[in-house]
């Protein structure tokens, strides 16, 4: 993988702003944590070398003095939104995310539902919480939200919140996702502490978008298709231009809460520290693009992806068609279209040719290799296995797994489990793969080449199975597939 970032440089240079923001309020510092503080498998993505814990690396410093708030909507809870990138549900990542950051050495200290307007799922995951002995708080939808100034800052806006008992002076408030309410809270915060005569501060660590490179860069054109489901736009910061006649990106919803933001501290402070939505982050990414074309080519590729993404969303009914406007035209101010993806010809033209669903990967020196749907093996299941070969050196006509050994799988799973597709998924054929490699030398050299495959790229011409998708995913493998059901399911 050709390498666009330096993430040492980054490291030391991201720790640094944080330490000189906290040095700026002496009592209490709410650090909002925007995007992924760890599993951050995008910017990975579109900045080649940012490594996916680069966030949790820095709150490991600062594990003495910090603390982790994690947000929920009670919005997201109600609609079972699921993170892309895990397949699990938000309420099901909070969990996940308390154990890990403990794990790591840091301090959970609470989990805040917001946007709550009585809904039955977030009261029930708000037990189930409790029963696990975690600290939960209530925030609540305000009434006219973001504009009604006067009601927002009031007893009877952010003072009907419930107020977050913290013991560190950094508080960072995170997320399973995006429009979590992460930045409501930390202001709710702000007022709740100043009643109580503590001067507390606010920052924001959001990586993108990346404020100090052009608008329409790709990077941050990646980021809009990233949240197009929450209709996020990028967007010249005019506070920052005004107050400096300088040219800075942020996105709509900092800048529509900003005059919040602006009373807030006046009402505190006397004065707002902040001139622009730019002055709150302390965001040091785009200073540390070490080759500009290669992020910019990794987001274009980030942004086809998306679009497929969205495409089959949108067949599956988990989309408004509004959605995929959205990201067809970004795809048009990126310059790219699909054909652009080197795998998605490939898979189309050997699907073409077999009249059958197929798969195509890219090597990561550049080759592509092809699979088809057969009687043994669907169209994913082949690719995997043939790319095995690719990488081992082992001639595509030799079988790794005998078809013998594969028909009592296929028994197994239709007559004794039900299903009605006797073909192998990806995981079921790297089972076989490896009961092979126990007596096969041949098997075991392909079973060797699995950890090769993270980072490939992969295209299936058909919408895939969840148990492929969840399998390419753990494999590292970046695929995608036509919106196209292989047959037009009732059920699905």
């Amino acid at each position: 993988m050709k390498i666009g970032f330096d993430n040492e440089k980054y490291l030391q240079m991201q720790s640094s702003h944080i330490r000189e923001r906290i040095n700026q309020f002496d009592n209490k510092l709410y650090l909002e944590f925007g995007g992924k503080l760890f599993d951050d498998y995008h910017a990975s993505r579109v900045l080649p070398g940012f490594q996916p814990d680069s966030k949790l690396h820095l709150l490991k410093e600062l594990s003495d003095t910090a603390e982790i708030v994690i947000v929920i909507s009670a919005a997201d809870i109600e609609a079972n939104k699921i993170r892309g990138d895990l397949g699990i549900t938000y309420d099901t990542d909070v969990l996940r995310l308390k154990d890990e950051f403990e794990a790591n050495g840091l301090f959970v200290g609470s989990v805040v539902i917001t946007q709550y307007s009585g809904q039955n799922s977030a009261d029930l995951f708000k037990g189930r919480l409790e029963k696990l002995g975690i600290k939960v708080y209530i925030h609540y939808v305000i009434e006219g939200y973001p504009s009604n100034i006067p009601l927002i800052v009031s007893d009877e806006g952010y003072g009907r919140n419930e107020y977050i008992e913290t013991s560190r002076p950094l508080v960072v408030i995170t997320a399973p996702g995006p429009g979590s309410g992460k930045m409501a809270t930390c202001l709710s915060q702000l007022y709740h502490e100043h009643k109580r005569g503590v001067r507390a501060g606010y920052a924001k660590f959001e990586t993108f978008p990346i404020w100090n490179i052009p608008l329409k860069h790709p990077v941050n054109l990646a980021y809009e298709a990233a949240t197009a489901d929450l209709n996020d736009v990028n967007m010249i910061d005019p506070f920052h231009l005004e107050a400096y006649g300088v040219t800075t990106v942020n996105y709509n919803r900092d800048v529509e809460i900003f005059p919040v933001l602006s009373a807030i501290f006046e009402r505190i402070y006397g004065e707002n520290p902040y001139k622009s939505p730019t002055d709150m982050g302390v965001n040091m990414a785009g200073n540390c693009i070490c080759d500009d074309e290669v992020c910019k080519e990794a987001s274009r590729q980030e942004i086809i992806r998306r679009y497929y993404r969205t495409m089959d969303r949108f067949l599956s009914g988990e989309c408004p068609k509004e959605e995929t406007y959205k990201v067809e035209l970004l795809m048009n101010q990126a310059g790219v279209t699909v054909h652009d993806r080197k795998v998605v010809d490939a898979a189309l033209a050997r699907a073409e040719e077999t009249g059958a669903p197929a798969a195509a990967l890219e090597l990561p020196d550049g080759r592509i290799v092809t699979g088809k749907t057969s009687d043994l093996l669907g169209a994913s299941a082949a690719l995997i296995l043939n790319a095995l070969k690719e990488l081992a050196g082992i001639d595509h006509d030799m079988h790794l797994i005998s078809p013998t050994a594969l028909e009592p799988i296929q028994k197994v799973k239709t007559e004794f489990l039900g299903s009605k597709n006797p073909r192998l998924h990806i995981d079921e054929a790297l089972i076989a793969l490896s009961i092979s490699a126990s007596s096969n030398p041949v098997a075991e050299q392909a079973l060797r080449q699995v950890p090769n495959l993270k980072g490939c790229q992969a295209h299936v011409s058909v919408m895939l199975a969840n148990v492929d998708i969840r399998l390419f995913q753990k494999l590292s493998i970046q695929v995608t597939s036509e919106p196209r059901y292989e047959k037009k399911p009732i059920y699905q």
